[in-house]
């Protein structure tokens, strides 16, 4: 009878030389997501996770019987790789009705496996190793592993609470023949800040002037707060051919699970895009860019109603937060909160946000892991409010424990 071989474990010189021997370069200088991990750890200790941005409210009933229609209609086998014919038809038209911007289905729309997928994608496509690209920070998670991956090199231009404006000055100054792109999220993870007309100018301008690409990460655009507008880069003039727009049905929509994604850009870069997305991915979900349809072609009620309602909890969260002692910068869009914590005298955010998680109940996000330079972020941490209202009572309940 065949014997079951014994694992012995390693010794940390053994592991230390196997990670030399086995582990890439572009892979030392990023740890895994601090976002997801504070989801774990929101399990593990029972907290309320306001962490990671997810509905924890169910998604539209009509979107989920478009994708169980979709798999008992055996819609369930590869797609075309760049997406169904039906949906990129259907964002072809929202982009048309809503924005007034013109992308061929064909030849400029391509579906991915949610925005991320989409982001690494195109800037695979687009960069080559020692190329410059232009970085907002604080800034989502994972554009710093993205440029990394890449092998591009990031150049950091901060933005300054409380409105989170950027320094023109410093802007120009990051530019340079070698930057290939910037990378513009608005409305903005984590800040909630939406770009203006007089800031997407300057960013224009100076895109233009130095030849380079915006890739723009817009999938908070219909979360917005106080009459603020999203304007897409693109709708400026001599902006529509050199932005690369990226969004996905996740937020709006409220299914952040089912990965459908999209990519608008002119022929020439969706051609590289759909390359890389191909060999990365295939394809999005069948069923679920099946229902994706019926979700783009919602009637223009469905996101004065979103933002309608994450006004209130925008609303609540904040009252919370200030309640229990923090100083809250308040967001235009998106559905997340900055928020001060020195009053409460923690070393630094990581220290503070175990404390929350482990002995409060309440899982936040450390504001360092959206810094270059973590000590930015120190007495910073980020919660989300795309919660039910229970939810965030909940979490007010147990922020007594602080």
């Amino acid at each position: 009878m065949a014997t079951i071989a014994q694992k012995t474990p390693m010794q940390p010189m053994q592991i230390a030389n196997r990670r030399s021997r086995f582990q890439s370069q572009r892979t030392e200088n990023f740890t895994e997501s601090v976002i997801r991990e504070m989801s774990r750890l929101a399990i593990q200790y029972n907290a309320v996770n306001l962490a990671q941005g997810f509905p924890d409210f169910p998604a539209s009933e009509i979107l989920k019987n478009a994708a169980r229609e979709a798999i008992a209609d055996d819609f369930n086998q590869y797609p075309m790789t760049w997406g169904i014919k039906p949906l990129r038809d259907a964002i072809g038209a929202k982009y048309q009705r809503t924005y007034g911007l013109e992308y061929d289905p064909e030849r400029e729309i391509t579906v991915c496996c949610g925005a991320t997928e989409a982001m690494i994608a195109t800037l695979l496509a687009v960069t080559n190793p020692g190329d410059e690209l232009i970085v907002f920070e604080p800034f989502y998670e994972n554009y710093g592993p993205d440029a990394l991956l890449c092998g591009a090199e990031r150049k950091f231009v901060k933005l300054h609470s409380p409105d989170w404006h950027f320094d023109p000055d410093e802007l120009r100054r990051a530019f340079s023949p070698r930057t290939k792109a910037i990378i513009l999220n608005t409305p903005n993870n984590p800040t909630g800040r939406v770009f203006d007309r007089a800031a997407l100018d300057q960013i224009a301008a100076l895109c233009q002037e130095f030849d380079a690409l915006a890739i723009t990460d817009e999938i908070y655009e219909h979360i917005l707060f106080d009459g603020a507008r999203h304007i897409p880069i693109a709708q400026l003039p001599g902006m529509r051919d050199r932005t690369v727009l990226i969004s996905s049905m996740s937020k709006t929509y409220s299914v952040t699970g089912w990965r459908v994604g999209w990519v608008l850009a002119s022929p020439d870069l969706t051609e590289s895009i759909r390359k890389v997305h191909d060999f990365l991915t295939v394809g999005a979900p069948t069923p679920l860019q099946r229902a994706g349809v019926l979700a783009l072609s919602l009637p223009e009620e469905h996101y004065a109603h979103l933002s309608a309602d994450y006004v209130e909890r925008r609303d609540l969260i904040i009252d919370i937060l200030d309640g229990a002692g923090f100083r809250c910068f308040r967001p235009q869009g998106a559905y997340y909160v900055m928020a001060d914590i020195s009053a409460f005298g923690f070393a630094d955010d990581m220290q503070f946000a175990r404390h929350l998680v482990e002995k409060v109940g309440v899982a936040g996000v450390p504001g360092s892991s959206f810094f270059h330079d973590m000590s930015e972020g120190s007495q910073i941490l980020r919660f989300c409010f795309c919660k039910k209202l229970e939810t965030l009572h909940a979490a007010k309940e147990r922020f007594r424990l602080i």
